[in-house]
C-alpha cells in the first residue's frame, strides 16, 4: 500500500468528506475548534507565517449582520448552521516572524518590509492554513462547507479592519438530513500530474 494513513481515515478526510449544505442542531463546541486549531496549526508555510485568523460568529446578532453579506443562496445555510467560521488573511503577519522563524529573524525586514509583497504572502500561506483548517474540521468528524459567495467589503469592514482579508466563510456542524451533492467527477492522474 503506498498510503501509511489508515484507509478509514482516508475516508474520513477525503473520499467519503463532502461540503455541507445542510446540518444537524448538534452544535460545535470551543473545545472541538480548540482540538482542530491545535491539529492544524503544525502546517507547513513559508518561513513559518501564521497569517490565518478565524473570526467564530456564534451570538445571534453577529449571525444576522453576516447573513446580510452573504450571496443570496448562501444565506438561509449560513443562518442555520450551528457555527460559522470568516476565515481572514492578516497583512501584519511579519511582525510574529522573529518569534515563528528563529532561524531566520530577518525575514521580517528581508522580504516583508512592503505591504504588497505581505499582502500576497498572507494570501497564499493564508489560504494554505484554511485547507489545512477545512482537513482538521473533518479529523473531528465534522462537515464543512466553505463558501466565497459574499460581500468581501462588507464582511471585512462589519467584522475585520483594513489590515485582515476577508478568504472564505466556513459553515461548521455534523452534516444534515441531503447535506451534500453527490461526489462531483475529479481529474485523473495523467490530466494533472506532468513527470520532466
Amino acid at each position: 500500500m503506498s498510503l501509511v494513513l489508515d484507509p478509514a481515515a482516508q475516508d474520513l478526510l477525503f473520499r467519503e468528506a463532502h461540503t455541507a449544505n445542510t446540518f444537524t442542531g448538534e452544535p460545535v463546541t470551543e473545545e472541538q475548534v480548540q482540538a482542530i486549531y491545535d491539529l492544524v496549526k503544525y502546517g507547513p508555510t513559508a518561513f513559518n507565517q501564521t497569517p490565518l485568523r478565524i473570526v467564530l460568529v456564534r451570538s445571534a446578532e453577529a449571525r444576522e449582520r453576516l447573513v446580510t453579506h452573504m450571496s443570496e443562496g448562501n444565506q438561509a445555510k449560513t443562518a442555520a448552521a450551528p457555527l460559522v467560521a470568516i476565515l481572514a488573511a492578516d497583512n501584519e503577519f511579519h511582525e510574529e516572524l522573529p518569534t515563528l522563524f528563529p532561524a531566520f529573524p530577518q525575514a521580517k525586514d528581508l522580504f516583508f518590509a512592503e505591504r504588497a509583497a505581505r499582502e500576497s504572502a498572507a494570501r497564499v500561506n493564508a489560504a494554505l492554513q484554511a485547507a489545512y483548517f477545512i482537513i482538521g474540521v473533518r479529523a473531528a468528524g465534522l462537515a464543512a462547507g466553505p463558501m466565497t459567495g459574499f460581500d468581501f467589503a462588507g464582511v471585512q469592514k462589519e467584522f475585520l479592519d483594513d489590515d485582515h482579508t476577508p478568504l472564505m466563510v466556513v459553515n461548521i456542524g455534523k452534516p444534515g438530513e441531503g447535506a451534500s451533492y453527490p461526489r462531483s467527477p475529479r481529474l485523473e492522474f495523467d490530466q494533472v500530474i506532468t513527470t520532466v
